[in-house]
């Protein structure tokens, strides 16, 4: 999704990729990975196993969320609009589906 904001409605397979994004953007930095797993109670075993579900996906989305300074600098990475996680969060089922994982 470059180029930033989409117009209407975000498809569940745009959202799936922007999750997918910031798995990959929180794995790069160890230490904001301890923080993510760290709140979601997750370890790296079963984070790699549990990588392309849904929840696991909402999961890394309200962590972001929840994280200004990783969400904007996701954001800038992935040349996204910050609120284009909001919007992917709601397409994945939305909420803060993290604190439950």
């Amino acid at each position: 999704m470059p180029g930033g904001r989409r117009r209407g409605r975000m498809t569940r397979e745009v959202a799936e990729e922007i999750a997918a994004k910031a798995m990959l953007f929180l794995a790069e930095d160890g230490e904001r990975l301890g923080r993510f797993l760290g709140e979601t109670g997750l370890d790296p075993a079963s984070l790699r196993a549990r990588m392309g579900e849904a929840d696991t996906l909402l999961a890394v989305l309200g962590y972001l969320m929840t994280d200004e300074s990783a969400l904007l600098a996701f954001a800038a990475n992935a040349g996204l609009d910050p609120d284009d996680l909001s919007q992917a969060e709601a397409a994945l089922g939305g909420g803060s589906a993290w604190e439950s994982t």
